[in-house]
Formats: structure tokens, C-alpha cells, sequence
């Protein structure tokens, strides 16, 4: 196997996992089998405990893993489903090294930080090439260079390299800010992170110079001269319209950072083979577009401070963008804050669409269950995802089945209709505070109802099986009832036991799943209930006219 190591410096938020997955797309298009694998620097051993505003969004995976953000852009990337093995932090390490030291696996040594932390980390990057059976593993190093908590990583790097040259390569991501009261890209940021590198007895040799604007040859040479790195090997890459336009800018025919890397490696350029349908999904991206329309995404999860951020449902914006290239559609979402809509401070006035997706706890809920009753009332297409399903249970139960105060157990414990309410066995896990990767996670198994909204954006499809992340479900106590007054249980887990979608009659879109159809949309594949949901929303806006 041979090995490229992508870390960054500067800032943090560079767009490393964007190169990361760029590059795994440019050389898998050229053949090659590649395994792209995040590490991150927390104690954390997983990302599911981590606050949403924190980390961004918990991506995961289809054998159910939480994991950073960046492995949705992989997946999204190569087309490819990843597994435990691609996630990588601290915390897992260090309970690895514990463990083998409490099992007298070092046979009495002194357990240091070199040489067993380190071969723990080189370990577990060859295992994620192994289990994808890699010609090329592509890590990405999270943080910056320079932090504390990240320098055993980059030490296991240096390692990799030091033992086998030939087969490790390291790739510098770094950043040239653009001033404007003197109009002009400074490299001295870029040319220190390199430097602080060198310091940690590492030399890149790649380094790709992100920017606002492109990055000169006069810049590109200072960069070449001051970090020792060839001037062929330092790839411009300036702010684009879309992150799936990356790729596209870093390859060019025997010249490109596919081709330089493959080189390093003394692996052959091929022709490419899979670019074909990723130039036309560009063309779509930035063709004109016929329609538009207005969605309001309800959360609580992307104010912080005085910003609004998008991490915190990447995958969610990313599956809307998706399907707006399919149909053609010019999507305009708005963050609303469910919080605002309880204070009367946010309204849901004016929007073709509305998506709660997913949450936790009882902060907000009330805001949530409120634009599931304007989307329910007003007629308006509604898809509410995990959470967002969970809310519209709650407000079809307190204003169509007039059962007042119901809720989840989750926001309140004593409610009189606890219409949603937790799964016996995470009831066990809770009582003992086991919170780390107990809930159901990973791809399940849902049945679709025949005639169902969700059988029409499945295009028939009986079984699917789609993403989970989730403590409560559905109470089915109380399920004749639903079904009585209009009512939909368009999805069940294969006993029917579990609840896994649900629909209202005489609505001309209102879809709740339990799992997340966003995890598993690519853009040459939007997923199919997100294309339903954007075409009811273009009727509603020619019902409109």
C-alpha cells in the first residue's frame, strides 16, 4: 500500500477534507482502489457525543459509527459506502494502547507515547487500507499543525515515511489570506505552517495553497523557494462555486495533483475513467436554472454566537443540492431558528417547503412541533427527518387526535400521551449512562408501504435499508388511533415492530422518517425522497400561480 497524509495549517476549516476527498475521486478515476481515512485529534472515541455546534454535523456510517463530517464528503465523493475502519481519533487509540497494557500484550515494557502509542496509530491506518483492500490510503490529519493534542500523529507520520520513503508522501494544505487594504495574497501564513512542519522533521511535498482568489506564480514560486517544495508540486486552489468543482480544478492531463501524487508514489497515470459523468453533474451545477423555490430549514443547532453555520446539517444541505441539480430547480433555504418561531419572533410564511431535521433534547422541540403543524395545516410539502419525524407525531396527536400535552419521553418524562417514547433496551443504557455508541445506528432495514408517497420516490422498491441514529421511537400503543384519523405508517422494520416512516392522507407532501435518507445521497445520486420532496414543492409554487 502506499500512503498520501494531508494535514493543514493556518486555520482550521480549510477545506482539507474537500482535497482529501477530491484526490481519492481523481485517483480512483485513474484505477486505483483508495481508502480515505479521517483522524481526529479528541479524546473522544467516536463523534457522537460531541454538540453538534462544536463538531458540526455526526456523520454515519452504514455499520454504524459516528463519525466526523468529512467522511460524508468521502462517501459523497468516490461512491462508495465506508466503514469503522475510515474514522480514526484519540481517544480510540489510547483505549487500544490501555487495553493492550491492561492484557499484558507489552509484556511488561514501559508503555510510552514512542514507540506504542505510535505503532498503534500506524496500525490503524494500515488495517483501513486491508479492510478496503487499498492500492493508495489517504489520511487527513485533523486540526493544524502545530497544536499540541495532534503531534503524536504527525510523529507517527514521520515514522511511516522515515521506514518506507518510497510508499508515504506528505501533502500541506495551507492558506494564503487576501488583504484587502492592500489588495494583495500574503504568503508569510503559508510559508510558517511550512516551516513549523519542518520543525517536526517533516517535509511536504505536495502543498495545495487555498485562497479567496487564485494564487499567483509570483506566490507560487515564493511558495516553491521558502518551503523547498517543487514548483510542480504546489497546486492554486482559490474559493469555488461548489466543493464538487474541486476536483475538476486540481486534475489536468498529466499535470495534476492525481498525477503528481501517483508519481511520487511510483505508481503509472492512467486515463481517467469516471470524469465523464462528474463533468456533467459541474455543467448542472452551474447551468441556469427554470424554477425557484424557498425552504425553511427548521433546527436549533447552527446558531452560534452571532453566526449561523451549516455544519451542524451538512449532509441535510448537501441532499437538497443534490436533488436541485437533478430537477433543475434553484433551491433558496433559509435557517430558521425553532426557538424564534416559539418566541414569535421567526416566521414560516412564504416558503414553498419545510425540513425539521434531526435534534436532540427538549430545547426547541415546542418551535418544531409548531412548523409541523403551519406545514400540515397550510398544505405545504413537509419532510421531517429523525427528529423532525418525531415532532410531527407529537403535533398530529395533540391537534388532530386532540390528545393535549402529548410529547416524548425524551422532552418530558411525565407526559399523560408519551406518543413517542424510548426503546426498551436504550432505556437500560441511559440508567446506567452508557451513552457512547448505544443508540441504533447504522442501516436498518424499512418495508415500504405499497401505494405510499415513500413507495412513489422509491420507485416501487419494497425494501430499502437506510441510516439510523436515534434512542426513541414511535409509540405503538397508541397506532390505531393515527391510522383511524388519516394517518400513514409507510415504513416498518421487517417485524413490524418499529416505526420507520409515516405520511399524512390528503396532504400533497408530509413525510416523517425515522432514519436519515441524507447520509446516503450523492450528487450522481440524489436520494429519491428528496427528489419527491422538491418536485411537490415546484407543484406548490405552479398551484400557486
Amino acid at each position: 500500500m502506499k500512503f498520501v497524509i494531508v494535514s493543514g495549517g493556518v486555520v482550521s476549516g480549510l477545506g482539507k477534507g474537500t482535497v482529501s476527498a477530491s484526490l481519492a475521486l481523481l485517483l480512483k478515476s485513474q484505477g486505483y482502489k483508495v481508502a480515505p481515512v479521517k483522524i481526529d485529534m479528541y479524546l473522544n472515541v467516536d463523534a457522537g457525543t460531541i454538540r453538534p455546534q462544536e463538531h458540526g454535523e455526526v456523520f454515519v456510517t452504514h455499520d454504524g459509527i459516528e463519525t466526523d463530517e468529512d467522511l460524508g464528503h468521502y462517501e459523497r465523493f468516490i461512491h462508495e459506502n465506508l466503514s469503522r475502519e475510515n474514522y480514526i481519533t484519540t481517544g480510540q487509540i489510547y483505549q487500544e494502547v490501555i487495553r493492550k497494557e491492561r492484557a499484558f500484550d507489552y509484556n511488561g515494557e514501559d508503555v510510552e507515547a514512542i514507540p506504542h502509542v505510535t505503532d498503534e496509530i500506524i496500525r490503524r491506518i494500515k488495517l483501513a487500507g486491508e479492510s478496503h483492500r487499498a492500492d493508495i490510503v489517504i489520511v487527513e490529519l485533523g486540526g493544524t499543525v502545530g497544536e499540541y493534542q495532534n503531534g503524536i500523529f504527525f510523529e507517527a507520520t514521520r515514522i511511516m515515511k522515515l521506514k518506507n520513503p518510497s510508499d508515504v508522501i506528505q501533502l500541506h494544505v495551507t492558506y494564503l489570506p487576501y488583504l484587502a487594504n492592500i489588495g494583495e495574497l500574503k504568503s508569510k501564513p503559508a510559508q510558517t505552517s511550512v516551516h513549523i512542519l519542518n520543525g517536526m522533521g517533516i517535509q511536504p511535498d505536495i502543498i495545495v495553497a487555498r485562497s479567496q482568489k487564485a494564487v499567483d506564480t509570483r506566490r507560487l514560486e515564493r511558495l516553491a523557494l521558502f518551503c523547498n517544495v517543487n514548483p510542480d508540486c504546489i497546486f492554486s486552489a482559490p474559493d469555488m462555486p461548489s466543493v464538487y468543482a474541486v476536483p475538476m480544478l486540481l486534475t489536468n492531463s498529466g499535470k495534476g495533483l492525481d498525477d503528481v501524487v501517483l508519481k511520487l508514489l511510483s505508481l503509472k497515470s492512467r486515463k481517467h475513467t469516471l470524469l465523464k459523468n462528474w463533468q456533467k453533474l459541474i455543467y448542472r451545477i452551474g447551468a441556469p436554472k427554470k424554477k425557484t423555490i424557498k425552504i425553511a430549514i427548521v433546527g436549533k443547532y447552527f446558531v452560534t454566537g452571532d453566526y449561523k453555520l451549516a455544519d451542524s446539517y451538512v449532509s441535510v444541505i448537501e441532499a437538497l443540492k443534490h436533488a436541485s441539480w437533478e430537477t433543475a430547480t434553484d433551491v433558496r433555504w433559509s435557517w430558521i431558528d425553532s426557538e424564534e418561531i416559539e418566541k414569535g419572533k421567526a416566521s414560516l410564511t412564504g416558503f414553498d417547503g419545510i425540513i425539521v431535521p434531526q435534534g436532540w433534547g427538549s430545547r426547541g422541540t415546542e418551535g418544531k412541533i409548531m412548523a409541523a403543524r403551519h406545514a400540515r395545516e397550510n398544505k405545504i410539502p413537509y419532510l421531517g427527518l429523525c427528529f423532525g419525524m418525531q415532532m410531527a407525531v407529537i403535533e398530529f396527536a395533540r391537534n388532530v387526535l386532540g390528545l393535549k400535552g402529548a410529547n416524548t419521553t425524551e422532552a418530558d418524562s411525565k407526559t399523560k400521551y408519551p406518543v413517542i417514547h424510548i426503546m426498551p433496551n436504550q432505556a437500560e443504557y441511559l440508567a446506567k449512562r452508557q451513552y457512547g455508541g448505544t443508540i441504533r445506528l447504522g442501516a436498518w432495514p424499512c418495508v415500504v408501504k405499497k401505494g405510499s408517497l415513500l413507495a412513489k420516490a422509491y420507485k416501487g422498491r419494497k425494501l430499502v435499508f437506510e441510516r439510523h441514529r436515534h434512542r426513541y421511537e414511535f409509540n405503538n400503543k397508541y397506532k390505531k388511533e393515527f391510522l383511524k384519523a388519516g394517518f400513514v405508517i409507510s415504513g416498518t422494520s421487517p417485524d413490524g415492530k418499529l416505526v420507520e416512516a409515516i405520511e399524512i392522507k390528503d396532504h400533497p407532501f408530509f413525510v416523517g422518517t425515522q432514519f436519515h435518507p441524507e447520509y446516503i445521497s450523492r450528487p450522481l445520486t440524489p436520494h429519491p425522497i428528496f427528489t419527491a420532496f422538491l418536485n411537490s414543492c415546484l407543484l406548490k409554487t405552479q398551484r400557486s400561480i
